[in-house]
This record gives C-alpha cells, sequence and structure tokens, in this order.
C-alpha cells in the first residue's frame, strides 16, 4: 500500500487529518483553557510539516493518474477542513 504515490499520499492525508483534528481538539484548548502552549508548539509544526507533504503529494499523484484540475482541487481543499482528509480518502482516493 505505502509502495506506491497514491498508498503515501493516503497515509499522510490520514495522518494530515488526525494532526488537524488534534491541534483543534486537544492543544487549542490546552493552550487558551489550560494555559499550556507546548502542545501548539509541537503538534502545530506536525502539522504544518504533514500539510506540506500531503500538498506536495496531490501534486505528484494528480500528475502521475492525471486527474482533472477539479479532483486536484478538491483534495487540495479537503486539507483545510476537520475531516476533509477523510472524506477525500473515501471519495477521492480510490
Amino acid at each position: 500500500m505505502f509502495l506506491t504515490s497514491l498508498g503515501r499520499l493516503r497515509l499522510v492525508g490520514f495522518l494530515e487529518g488526525v494532526s488537524l483534528l488534534v491541534l483543534l481538539g486537544v492543544a487549542m484548548p490546552l493552550k487558551y483553557l489550560a494555559g499550556q502552549p507546548a502542545a501548539v508548539r509541537y503538534v502545530g509544526m506536525a502539522h504544518g510539516v504533514l500539510f506540506v507533504v500531503y500538498v506536495l503529494l496531490v501534486i505528484q499523484v494528480a500528475i502521475q493518474y492525471r486527474w482533472s484540475f477539479g479532483k486536484t482541487a478538491l483534495a487540495l481543499v479537503a486539507s483545510v477542513f476537520p475531516f476533509g482528509t477523510f472524506w477525500a480518502e473515501k471519495r477521492l482516493f480510490h
């Protein structure tokens, strides 16, 4: 599964989606409700790296599999919404 570019995109998409949910659901409340900003620093950095890798992999897969502009745009837009990459996994990456 992870030997292909599509398999790597699926893995990174999952990790990016989880990191966004952890950032919004755990790290941000810890920062603003408990006064502990360290979680945002580390989770935010991990999420940022995963986001960049996700975007690069979407571009690579779109070129390799000759995705339409619309499908590519949907895959990219999905990364900015909570649960978006999970939706993309089910609807776009199969």
